[in-house]
């Protein structure tokens, strides 16, 4: 998270840190990780136009902050394309992340980072079980019980993800 706040401000101006800032560099991540949770590990693939940008911000005098507007469009464009062609959106996903290594962010496995100091907080197998549990209350059209398992996770500070794939879990923000 620091080290996005520092480079999502211009070298020349002075770094405002604050728990603020803090919160809305670790979103911005977050924002970033969720665009690469689900995507298959591939080659990096198109995006030459926001490569060009991306290297004009930063042949322009370090803009670190332009090229970090360009990888958000990234992001964007990766999850306009995932549900139409999953195969372009990972090779462009794998392309955002070349860009972003330049800068040093998004070198973490999505979950690491979603699920980070998750053993500290919370106990991580009760988690699983309690997805499990909920998983199988679905199944059996339980959506009672499937509610109560979602609110205790939720009370928790846990936000689940339903998707094709199954469901995955992050921490609320904070």
């Amino acid at each position: 998270m620091v080290r996005y706040l520092l480079v999502s401000s211009h070298y020349r101006s002075p770094i405002n840190y604050s728990e603020d800032n803090l919160r809305e560099a670790k979103s911005a991540l977050e924002r970033f990780y969720q665009t690469l949770k689900g995507l298959e590990t591939v080659a990096a693939t198109g995006g030459e136009v926001f490569v060009e940008r991306f290297t004009k911000a930063m042949d322009d005098d370090f803009n670190a902050p332009e090229a970090c507007s360009v990888l958000f469009e990234m992001a964007r464009e990766v999850n306009r394309l995932h549900p139409q062609d999953p195969a372009a959106a990972a090779g462009l996903a794998a392309r955002m992340k070349e860009l972003a290594a330049v800068l040093g962010i998004l070198q973490l496995e999505p979950n690491d980072f979603l699920q980070a100091g998750a053993e500290k907080r919370v106990d991580t197998a009760q988690i699983e079980a309690l997805i499990a549990a909920r998983l199988a209350a679905r199944q059996n059209k339980e959506w009672a019980e499937s509610d109560r398992i979602r609110d205790q996770l939720t009370a928790l500070g846990i936000v689940l993800e339903d998707g094709k794939d199954g469901t995955g879990w992050r921490f609320a923000d904070q």
